[in-house]
């Protein structure tokens, strides 16, 4: 049990030797952890349906297969394998899918998914989310359609949510944050569960074709294309816009989207992080909504999104060119809370951004990118630009044209110079940002709050935070690569090997046996490397499965984080 009573902050690895990738060697990002997605499957265009949960989303393709992406620490960006799937929902901490046969299955947490009814008839799911205990599960419940026309629904009931309706005449369900509704065959709608703001209290009428439930809001459309809304109002969420070309709707937490007779979109509601402001375009097909960000589908069968981005669930990186990849963030001291920062290079000097951080100043003519708290990008004039939080200065890099390599800590930063010398610069509460008197380095790696240099002769430098003894390097001048962590460290040595050193509370420091790793990342308490054969191997801290890497041998680089981890794949050449 680690005693830092500070905020714990992880990093990235600073590669050196056989295992940078060159820029020849451009590939898709997998990531997996808290975090999931791959960027090669997202740059597809055959996708027929989509669901937004809270922070993932979950899109079905035309082959009846699915992917998932953005937040995954229970599993629930994660499905399972097979191309028999008609439809999927995602909510907050678990996923459903209907497959062919009429059955349901599910992933992600176990109480959320709960007792699924063994029915092989069944037409229609839908997932709820429980927003009022974001850290706990257990608190959602799911409605089933069947083709009799009857509803079926499991879960949490505290305010009766889970209480099917009696009768088999129903054609659409709904299910909201603890209440939920259903559509008639006569074009009715009943509703049913918590109404505390009159939610589950749906306005009379028999002339509705679709509905939505939000968090404590309902939104259905008329038969003439217009829309009503009703239940809690405070971000103007059951405000529903005038007009009658409508022809889908979609409700979130606090917002919500309509489809227009003409292929455009139109928002209202909450907008914090800009969800309720639609991309220009007439070519969209199906919306969804998540909590603070939205996501389309568009006639071409491509997915987009936009709004809060903090699990990559809104703008995930998508493409096969992309030939270095950085993740950092860090944990507030009650671990109650974390932040994701994750930064990929495209072979054409542009960047993928996604987390807590903003957008970066420049998104070109860049070759080299490192994400802690904070993120930096080496440009191809051999200056910095740094964005991000910058509390003590660690986003704000020193002027030069000189520089050779970035790496990005907790709350400081290193930038190592073509002769050889190295800079530090932000946060230096214990000495973790001054620049070492020795010369002659090649490479360096800034941890949470120590730092790690390599020198061209093999031997390695430490400073800063040593509490663990993470500063503290093995003797020796046979090191090849460093990788510095939050309160532990990596050496590769020129046999192939690693050694780790500092903190170990969870085996972190204790790599596998074997001299054929070409490239290693020290995260939070956990380890991964690469070995020659291009598989990866991981060890140490896996709370949210980031030490337990993907199979398969044509890896190129890696990068360990928090709950985040990180590889490119390399593609085969066309």
């Amino acid at each position: 049990m680690r005693t830092v009573k500070v905020i714990i902050l992880f990093t990235l690895v600073v590669l050196a030797g056989p295992a940078e990738a060159k820029a020849a060697d451009a590939g898709s990002i997998v990531s997996w952890g808290a975090i999931a997605f791959d960027s090669k499957e997202l740059d597809a265009n055959d996708f027929i349906a989509i669901s937004a949960g809270d922070h993932h989303v979950l899109a079905l393709k035309s082959d009846g297969s699915i992917i998932g992406w953005g937040s995954n620490k229970y599993g629930q960006a994660m499905p399972p394998d097979g191309n028999d799937f008609v439809a999927v929902s995602a909510a907050r901490v678990h996923s459903l899918a209907l497959k062919k046969d009429g059955s349901i299955v599910g992933w992600g947490n176990a109480e959320d998914i709960g007792l699924i009814p063994q029915a092989n008839d069944v037409i229609a799911i839908c997932a709820a989310s429980s927003l009022y205990f974001p850290e706990f599960g257990g608190y959602s419940h799911n409605l089933a359609l069947r083709a009799d026309g009857s509803v079926l629904a499991w879960g949490w009931n505290k305010y009766g949510q889970a209480d099917a309706p009696p009768g088999n005449d129903y054609v659409a369900i709904a299910a909201g944050v603890n209440h939920s509704l259903a559509l008639k065959s006569d074009g009715s709608i009943i509703g049913w569960g918590a109404n505390d703001e009159g939610q589950a209290n749906p306005p009379d009428g028999n002339n509705f074709v679709a509905i939505a439930a939000g968090g404590n809001h309902s939104v259905a459309l008329k038969a003439d294309g217009s829309i009503v809304a009703w239940g809690w109002n405070y971000w103007g969420q059951a405000t529903a816009p005038e007009g009658n070309d409508f022809v889908a709707i979609a409700a979130g937490w606090s917002h919500s989207l309509a489809l227009k007779s003409d292929g455009s979109i139109m928002g209202w509601g909450a907008n914090s992080s800009g969800q309720t402001i639609p991309p220009d375009g007439n070519d969209f097909v199906a919306v969804s909504v998540g909590s603070g960000f939205s996501v389309v589908l568009k006639r071409d069968g491509s997915v987009i999104g936009w709004g809060g981005n903090n699990y990559a669930q809104s703008k995930p990186p998508i493409g096969t060119d992309f030939i270095a990849v950085s993740v950092g963030g860090y944990t507030a001291i009650d671990s109650t809370t974390a932040s994701h920062n994750g930064v990929a290079l495209n072979k054409d000097g542009s960047i993928a951004n996604w987390g807590s951080v903003v957008e970066p100043p420049l998104k070109n003519g860049l070759i080299a990118v490192s994400a802690g708290d904070h993120n930096l990008a080496l440009k191809s004039d051999g200056s910095i630009i740094g964005w991000g939080p910058n509390g003590y200065g660690q986003a704000t890099p020193p002027n030069g044209s000189d520089f050779a390599a970035v790496s990005a800590g907790g709350r400081h930063s290193l930038g190592l110079k073509s002769n050889g010398s190295i800079i530090g610069w932000g946060a230096n509460n214990y000495g973790e940002a001054p620049s070492p008197s020795q010369g002659n380095f090649v490479a360096i790696s800034a941890g949470s709050s120590h730092s790690l240099a390599l020198k061209s002769d093999g031997f390695i430098v430490g400073w800063g935070y040593n509490y663990y003894g993470q500063a503290t390097p093995p003797s020796g001048s046979d090191f090849t690569a460093i990788s510095a962590g939050d309160a532990h460290s990596l050496a590769l040595k020129s046999d192939g090997s690693v050694v780790g050193w500092g903190y170990n509370g969870y085996g972190q420091t204790t790599p596998p046996d074997g001299n054929d790793f070409v490239a290693i990342s020290a995260g939070d308490s956990y380890s991964l490397a690469l070995r020659s054969d291009g598989s990866i191997v991981g060890w140490g801290w896996n709370w949210a499965g980031q030490a337990t890497p993907p199979k398969g041998n044509d890896f190129i680089a890696i990068d360990a984080g928090h709950y985040q981890s990180l590889a490119i794949r390399r593609e085969p050449e066309p």
